[in-house]
């Protein structure tokens, strides 16, 4: 059960992120194979490596031309990717935007937002469990400036591929995860403090199952 803590805007300041892992000890067939939407999590703490891994796996770059591990139409890049920590050791709670062109993380808002998080998302339980959620948020205009109205279409393929990313890189760590898309856009983005550019997508808890 999450506690009640007080939300607090913070000065921006920036968190270095464990270098991901190239090299799983599971094979994606395997990872493909056990995938399974999990929505109940025990109390223990995830690791900070565990949420670079993740984020990294999300939208991480790749390649010196800074493409990522999901696919972008024009490689225009709509998402912001946004990580509301929880119980994770060594890492306070609250919510961080991730850099993916430095794999740092900056602090927005501190403190515990799952209770917030929930309400908007229907009370899930899901959310409450988590030892962190992962948002993942689109900025139209990036990518309907060249496709205009399809462009959101795209934004949206966009955030599944990400998504998906995710989900298998938790399977390989251990951990389960499940997606969350029902939620009140406006409650989530104020809790967020998404720009008014910005739509959020998904939420997406993870936890030790």
């Amino acid at each position: 059960m999450a506690t009640a803590v007080l939300m607090a805007e913070v000065p921006a300041r920036t968190i270095d992120l464990p270098k991901p892992c190239f090299h799983g000890a599971i094979s994606l067939e395997k990872v493909l194979c056990t995938r399974r939407s999990v929505r109940a999590f025990s109390n223990e703490a995830l690791e900070l490596s565990q949420i670079g891994q993740l984020a990294w796996a999300a939208q991480g770059v790749t390649s010196a031309e800074a493409q990522r591990t999901a696919p972008s139409a024009g490689g225009l890049y709509a998402l912001e990717l946004y990580i509301i920590a929880a119980k994770v050791n060594g890492f306070p709670a609250g919510i961080y935007q991730y850099d993916c062109l430095t794999h740092e993380v900056v602090s927005l808002i501190e403190g515990d937002m799952r209770r917030r998080l929930s309400r908007a998302a229907l009370d899930q339980s899901s959310i409450l469990q988590a030892g962190a959620i992962f948002a993942l948020s689109a900025v139209y205009e990036r990518i309907s400036a060249k496709y205009g109205q399809r462009g959101i279409r795209y934004a949206h393929m966009e955030a599944g591929h990400a998504a998906q990313n995710l989900l298998l890189q938790s399977v390989a760590l251990g951990l389960g995860a499940v997606l969350v898309g029902a939620f009140d856009d406006a409650a989530v983005k104020r809790i967020l403090k998404l720009s008014k550019q910005e739509a959020p997508l998904y939420l997406i808890p993870v936890g030790n199952p």
